[in-house]
């Protein structure tokens, strides 16, 4: 039956003061005088949809200022009535709240993923400035799904896939699972009419030849806790048409193995009865090892609290059981609109609006660090909603964390700078890689250092968003410092060519570059030099307009790679400077700098083929040597010649780690019966510590041959 305004006054008696009350019917006079004419794409006034809107959140108790704002959320959209009017008439609130959800009304989700991306980033923005606004946004979203069967194929189809991609997970995210299963019901009917049609015949179909056995068993969990005095409300648990599909796309597996489950909810008075109650179910039906879940104790991210437990039932068939209380029940199903109240400054608020504006916040933070609108719904999938995992800090807190995490998940989770500076950890006190995936319960210290950077290694491993924006952020802002500083180095070096200075170049000599080039600073260009994205000869000559008239040979010879200071190498962690992978030059070896454009200067030795060019073409290439402090291990490629025995591949591990040197990787093929080839990438100082390793593996009996392997002659 469509809501009236006084069947909608009636529920929202129950739990508003009568003022409040009087409040909204106003704006609904106001919202049908504003929209008097229009009509939807059904042919009801236009007005039967911001009631019906207000009448979701009549049934999630919200505030009586989010009902205003639901009646009159179209009406700064389609009928020209101002803000400020709406706040004349009905404040400051409620006008903010319309004009955030009218923001949001603008946002037309494409297939363009960039497009999506940046009506996410508003979105996060809106909802940061009164959570309420997505709240709003998500009933409406609701209503329109209810009644998306008068619009077109193609757009019922995108609308249900925009739903199912993003409004439902953020309804899941605020706890508001009553509103995201229907969202997600409707969204898969429309998306896919055929297989939602053929799953419901099945479960109807199951369910009829499982009735029995669900009344005997409900039946047998009401009787026990009666028997102990223990009023509960034992309720069957539907699966839902659009989880049955996902977990049999997910874990291939046919109808009849998903829903070999029972599922029983019990709902009690307080807490300490659901513990009761727990004890009960167990002594009924045998409880599965590892299969227990205490959510009371440590709730989820979103607020939801219940303990879960799974029995061998009747016939060997598992009955999972979640028991929570009344309140518990309210917040599983409305989330953060769950006793939805605005106190007044200085109460309290409860916890799911604090976690709630958390993670609100945590998207703005995201957001500001993303280098783009992908990069950033990148991060957000991590976060929508991911399954948690609770681990403890040194003092006993708890950090709710996304499944996967590591100890750098763990670290920018407490703070980014903790994360920043993070060099190493202790999980249950004992060290631990950096890399290990955490498990629940247990405690994790951060160990930090002076000075420490984080590592582009990590982005291998990190999965929370909010540990991946902080590195990109990070590393971004290193490669850009890093880049000038190169750059200014590289044209530094092609002016001494042209027997110039850089900071002898007159001011407006360099303002007609950045004239000429579109760049907004000198910085900009130099990073672009560093980048490899400019030649630093070419930005001189545009410097100093009479280089045109050394000759040829002058600027070659100038520009020549062996007649410059060349560039000092000082350490491994510069990201503009890179090692190549076809020769792996080491410290020792004679080495030259190429540009290459996006990555700066990628050094190679001397005689590595793809250098060859350095004689024909100088202006792509510079001078590089190695500095006299560099530490570090540099890999290396050995290709190692034994005679097939029993063991030879252990000894000659133990040989290489017994000289500082670690094996990151072996490969092992048979040349004949007799000889096999190992090849090993392993990582040393320089070249004397490579000189001794390599000493040290032909001492080996059974090696016939050691053989360093560039993309050159061979050195043995």
């Amino acid at each position: 039956m469509a809501a009236t305004i006084d069947t909608l006054s009636d529920t929202l008696s129950a739990y508003l003061e009568p003022g409040q009350v009087q409040q909204i019917r106003r704006a609904y006079f106001y919202a049908q005088q504003a929209h008097d004419g229009q009509r939807r794409q059904s042919g009801e006034p236009y007005v039967t949809h911001p009631l019906a809107v207000a009448s979701i959140l009549a049934n999630m108790h919200m505030d009586h200022q989010s009902l205003m704002a639901a009646l009159l959320h179209d009406v700064i959209e389609d009928t020209g009535i101002s803000r400020e009017a709406l706040a004349g008439q009905f404040g400051e609130a409620t006008a903010n709240l319309v004009d955030g959800v009218s923001k949001l009304a603008k946002i037309e989700f494409r297939s363009r993923a960039e497009a999506q991306a940046e009506n996410f980033q508003k979105m996060a923005l809106a909802m940061s400035r009164d959570i309420r606004v997505i709240l709003v946004k998500l009933a409406d979203r609701l209503h329109n799904m209810r009644t998306l069967d008068v619009v077109s194929p193609e757009k019922r189809r995108r609308v249900a896939r925009e739903t199912l991609d993003l409004y439902a997970p953020i309804a899941n995210r605020l706890g508001m699972n009553n509103l995201r299963i229907e969202l997600e019901e409707l969204g898969f009917t429309a998306l896919h009419p055929m297989r939602a049609e053929r799953i419901a015949a099945a479960v109807r179909k199951f369910r009829g030849n499982r009735k029995e056995l669900v009344e005997t068993i409900r039946f047998a969990i009401e009787n026990a806790l009666a028997e102990e005095g223990i009023p509960a409300r034992v309720l069957g648990r539907e699966k839902h048409l659009y989880s049955i599909y996902q977990k049999m796309r997910a874990q291939r597996k046919p109808f009849d193995n998903i829903m070999d489950v029972l599922a029983f909810r019990v709902v009690v008075d307080n807490v300490d009865t659901c513990y009761r109650a727990l004890g009960i179910v167990h002594s009924l039906y045998k409880p599965v090892a590892g299969r227990f879940k205490d959510y009371i104790a440590v709730p989820k991210a979103n607020g939801y609290q219940s303990l879960h437990t799974v029995l061998f039932g009747m016939h060997g068939v598992p009955i999972e059981i979640q028991i929570r209380t009344h309140d518990m029940e309210d917040m599983a199903n409305n989330g953060i609109a769950a006793h939805w109240l605005y106190k007044s400054e200085g109460d309290s608020i409860e916890s799911s609006h604090l976690r709630a504006r958390q993670w609100v916040q945590g998207l703005l933070e995201m957001q500001q660090r993303a280098g783009n609108s992908l990069e950033f719904i990148e991060h957000m999938k991590t976060d929508l909603f991911p399954e948690e995992i609770y681990v403890f800090t040194p003092s006993g807190d708890i950090m709710e964390l996304p499944a996967g995490s590591t100890s750098v998940d763990f670290a920018y989770a407490v703070h980014t700078d903790l994360g920043n500076s993070c060099v190493g950890c202790r999980i249950n006190r004992q060290l631990a890689p950096l890399s290990e995936v955490l498990q629940s319960g247990q405690t994790v210290e951060i160990i930090t250092a002076p000075g420490a950077q984080p590592s582009p290694g990590w982005l291998n491993f990190v999965v929370s968003g909010k540990a991946r924006s902080n590195i990109r952020h990070f590393l971004k802002s290193q490669r850009h410092t890093e880049s000038a500083i190169l750059g200014k180095r590289l044209l530094e070096r092609a002016l001494q060519g042209m027997g110039q200075q850089l900071e002898d170049i007159p001011e407006e000599r360099i303002n007609a570059l950045l004239k000429e080039t579109g760049y907004g600073h000198f910085d900009n260009v130099l990073e672009d030099i560093g980048l490899g994205n400019r030649l630093a000869f070419i930005t001189a000559q545009r410097l100093v307009p009479d280089a045109s008239e050394h000759t040829d040979d002058d600027t070659e010879a100038a520009l020549a790679p062996h007649r410059l200071k060349p560039l000092v190498i000082q350490s491994r962690q510069n990201t503009m400077i890179s090692f190549a992978r076809c020769c792996h030059p080491i410290p020792g070896d004679p080495i030259i700098g190429h540009i290459s454009s996006g990555r700066g200067i990628v050094v190679h030795v001397e005689t590595c083929n793809n250098v060859s060019k350095a004689r024909t073409e100088p202006k792509d290439y510079v001078g590089v040597r190695w500095g006299e402090q560099l530490s570090g291990d540099f890999p290396v490629e050995l290709r190692v010649e034994v005679e097939n025995q029993r063991g030879v591949v252990a000894l000659l591990a133990t040989k290489i780690n017994s000289f500082d040197a670690n094996i990151e990787k072996i490969n092992i093929e048979e040349k004949d019966p007799r000889i096999s080839l190992i090849r090993l990438e392993i990582g040393v100082h320089n070249r004397v510590h490579l000189a001794r390793i390599m000493r040290r593996i032909r001492g080996i009996k059974s090696v016939t041959r050691v053989t360093r392997l560039k993309n050159t002659q061979q050195q043995h």
